[in-house]
């Protein structure tokens, strides 16, 4: 079976890889994935798979299922791309990986006992949309659930913060800035005590908690005292529980932007949080030996690997079902996710290469925890 599988990833190494090109020809944000979505459910239309368009009522999610054995398997593809920077994160690879690794174990399915499950989840970058599809019900009951993420190295555990994401927004009082300021009621002010409450805070926050983000909105015009400004702001800690009380904190530095200025105050959760993870050792072992038995290397000293703390709604998954969340490397340093130079890495010889690896080392990891990996096709 493992001889079967590496074979046909490399037999559809052609189309994996266009797969993978097409997505980051053309990068779709959170939500807005109706191309990706659709390209990624044909290919595994094409195999035989059941697919299921608009899962849950979400339109740029689908389910491809395949097989009717006992141990059921949820392989979970991402296809958004980040605002402004494309696909860089890499999720085109992780989609072209999902796919490679379900159509290798396809035709095995009956053979190891395998009910394949390809869950296409949007909105990974911000919007939780493995949270939505779990408060929908999916993923529900199965044995083991998992993806690969592309790394500037490979890591094998996921150890992401938990995280929140919220908008930010202050109304104030629009006057003339030069005539009539004492008329108005300064809403990018509101803003930079905020911030500046939120730098002074990170001193006696833990050092595994981050505050970060950005405004999106400041105003329109410099001889105007700004009525509204807008923003985005993560929080992130080690677990749910601490990530509540730092929260807590951070929402009172805004606080204190209202208070001092006057201007009102809404802050809006733009999803539920995301969770740590809790990985399935077995599995994780594993795809370990597996990784390794295709020549990757795994570095534990290198700052590099650092991408494996990265939030993911993955996480959330992890807390219900059994489910490994690997990084495998390519080759992209001194470029980092989230950088312009790691987009431009996410396709390539090394990309392809990875994309290979991951796909090979997910369906063998698939047959080892399900106990079929030594039987012999045909």
């Amino acid at each position: 079976m493992r001889d079967h599988v590496a074979a046909a990833v490399r037999a559809d190494a052609e189309l994996l890889i266009d797969l993978s090109e097409r997505l980051h020809a053309h990068p779709e944000t959170a939500w807005e994935e109706h191309r990706s979505a659709r390209w990624v459910a044909a290919m595994l239309d094409d195999s035989g798979f059941t697919v299921t368009p608009a899962y849950l009522g979400l339109d740029t999610a689908f389910l491809a299922t395949f097989g009717s054995g006992p141990f059921r398997l949820g392989l979970c593809a991402e296809y958004d791309a980040l605002p402004g920077l494309g696909h860089a994160c890499g999720h085109n690879l992780i989609a072209a990986i999902t796919v490679g690794a379900a159509r290798a174990l396809a035709p095995l399915a009956d053979a190891a006992g395998l009910t394949i499950e390809v869950y296409g989840t949007p909105a990974e970058e911000g919007g939780g949309g493995k949270i939505e599809l779990l408060d929908r019900g999916a993923f529900a009951g199965l044995d083991l659930a998992m993806m690969a993420h592309p790394a500037p190295v490979d890591v094998a555990e996921a150890e992401p913060f938990a995280v929140s994401h919220s908008h930010v927004s202050y109304r104030g009082k629009a006057a003339h800035a030069a005539a009539y300021p004492e008329q108005g009621v300064n809403a990018a002010d509101a803003f930079t005590i905020a911030q500046v409450a939120i730098g002074l805070l990170r001193q006696q926050l833990p050092p595994s908690a981050r505050v970060h983000g950005v405004m999106t909105n400041g105003g329109e015009a410099p001889n105007a005292i700004p009525a509204h400004t807008e923003g985005r702001w993560y929080v992130r800690a080690d677990s749910l529980a601490a990530l509540a009380e730092t929260e807590d904190r951070v929402r009172r530095c805004f606080e204190a932007g209202a208070l001092a200025t006057g201007a009102h105050l809404e802050v809006t959760p733009e999803s539920k949080p995301y969770a740590e993870f809790r990985t399935y050792v077995p599995a994780l072992a594993a795809y370990r030996r597996n990784a390794e038995t295709l020549g990757r290397t795994f570095d534990p000293g290198t700052p590099a690997r650092r991408m494996n703390r990265a939030s993911t709604d993955m996480g959330n998954v992890s807390q219900v079902v059994p489910a490994i969340h690997p990084y495998i490397g390519i080759g992209s340093l001194p470029a980092l996710n989230h950088q312009p130079e790691f987009a431009a890495r996410c396709i390539g010889a090394d990309a392809e290469r990875a994309l290979l690896d991951a796909a090979t080392a997910l369906a063998w990891t698939a047959l080892d925890v399900s106990g079929q990996a030594g039987q012999v096709v045909g």
